[in-house]
């Protein structure tokens, strides 16, 4: 892209970050994804053709580090790309602050349940297999039943019925949950008033909220306000 013409470092800065999506690339390597096609279910919106210019322009600007085994390729931020994580954080809390209110066509059942899978609190999830199954009243068929299937290896998400037995179900809308992983509205919140019911073992019900634990991007008192 052209240069702005200006010694000023906001400007140097600006030449290589307002380029249409670099930063959600940026955003998505500092919440964890370390794969192209990782990298791409972050940004579905995105064209692999353009994901793989800026991920090629930023390891030329010493911002993202591309290292290969085999056939493997992982990306991974350099010193100075996580040196971009307050940034990031800063402009999501002035987003959630200055523009609150989303479109219609910022609800996207894929980016929420990719987010959420992968910001699973292992740690605070019992032993063994859980099933986790999410259930929207508001979204076409086909994406309107997912399954997060947590181990002590990880988690993964499915769009279709993986098989398991289900531990517990969630059953809401898109908006209810897309607002609360926002840190808009409180689990217990959403509860009261009718918008998401969890069907399963009290125990579950209960806990269940603590086991999906914002990290990253939002600030820490933003994630707090997720379990209520």
């Amino acid at each position: 892209m052209a240069g702005y013409g200006q010694f000023c470092p906001v400007a140097k800065a600006m030449e290589l970050l307002d380029e249409r999506w670099t930063m959600l690339v940026i955003r998505e390597l500092l919440c964890g994804s370390r794969h192209f096609n990782d990298l791409r279910r972050g940004v579905p919106r995105m064209s692999p053709s353009l994901l793989s210019a800026r991920l090629r322009t930023l390891a030329r600007a010493g911002v993202v580090e591309r290292h290969e085994d085999g056939k493997q390729v992982t990306y991974l931020l350099s010193p100075a790309g996580e040196q971009l994580r307050p940034i990031v954080e800063a402009l999501g809390q002035w987003g959630l602050t200055w523009m609150p209110e989303l479109g219609d066509e910022d609800y996207d059942p894929h980016l929420l349940m990719w987010d959420l899978h992968r910001n699973v609190d292992l740690g605070a999830v019992p032993p063994g297999r859980t099933v986790i199954r999410f259930s929207f009243d508001d979204v076409r068929a086909e994406d309107r039943h997912w399954w997060v299937v947590i181990t002590a290896e990880g988690a993964d998400l499915c769009s279709f019925d993986p098989g398991h037995p289900v531990t517990a179900t969630v059953e809401t809308d898109l908006r209810t949950l897309t607002r609360i992983w926002r840190g808009q509205l409180s689990w217990p919140q959403s509860q009261r008033s009718g918008e998401l019911q969890v069907h399963g073992p009290t125990h579950v019900a209960r806990n269940l909220p603590r086991w999906f634990h914002k990290q990253s991007i939002l600030p820490p008192e933003t994630a707090a306000s997720y379990a209520g």
